[in-house]
């Protein structure tokens, strides 16, 4: 992979993610640059982090466009137009189109170890069901939710007084930490992805 990365990151909330990928690229020896953040909606935070950064921004909302297909196309346009080495959706709340995922090789995280807990509500499902330990999965994209092929795992010890709202807050910070391990290491070493196996380093290109 290209030294520093080009990474585009997608947002449509508060961006805490991606202003720990901001922070890690700080750093030169990092290995990875954010070169662009797009959203699907104007005004969020994750938009203001990216300019407080100097950072190109982009919004492409699905009420702009005459389908999704064609929502789907413009995204994968405004993205396209940075050359990413790496995308990733960091809190994106829109299924990306396959015609994208086959474009770009886009990362996701998720507040649980998938394959257990899928979908919206990965920290009250863990609660629910009485597991001791969850934690936060990186994974690559794929159709489905939550099922792509599985890149870092970080297990959270739920303790016995936990909330929902505070197991959620331990496991995104787990999930950060974890984040911006895994894409340092795939700008530096590379990464290579074969059907539900994926290496970073070592063979990977």
């Amino acid at each position: 992979m290209n030294s520093p990365a080009r990474i585009v990151v997608l947002v449509s909330g508060a961006g805490t993610n991606l202003q720990a990928l901001l922070d890690a690229c700080a750093d030169p020896a990092y290995g990875a640059r954010v070169v662009a953040v797009g959203a699907d909606r104007d005004g969020v935070e994750g938009l203001a982090r990216a300019d407080r950064a100097g950072v190109p921004t982009f919004v492409a909302r699905v009420a702009d466009y005459t389908s999704r297909e064609h929502w789907d196309r413009a995204l994968a346009d405004k993205v396209g137009a940075f050359e990413p080495d790496l995308v990733v959706s960091a809190g994106f709340m829109k299924l990306l189109s396959q015609d994208f995922l086959d474009r770009f090789l886009t990362l996701n995280t998720h507040p649980a170890l998938c394959p257990a807990f899928p979908g919206m509500h990965g920290p009250r499902d863990a609660l629910e069901h009485g597991v001791k330990v969850t934690g936060a999965t990186l994974f690559v994209v794929d159709a489905g939710v939550d099922t792509g092929p599985i890149v870092a795992q970080v297990p959270v010890e739920v303790v016995e007084d936990d909330d929902v709202a505070s197991l959620h807050e331990r496991i995104k910070a787990a999930e950060r930490a974890m984040l911006v391990d895994a894409v340092g290491r795939i700008a530096r070493e590379g990464i290579s992805v074969e059907g539900r196996r994926v290496r970073i380093g070592g063979d990977a290109r």
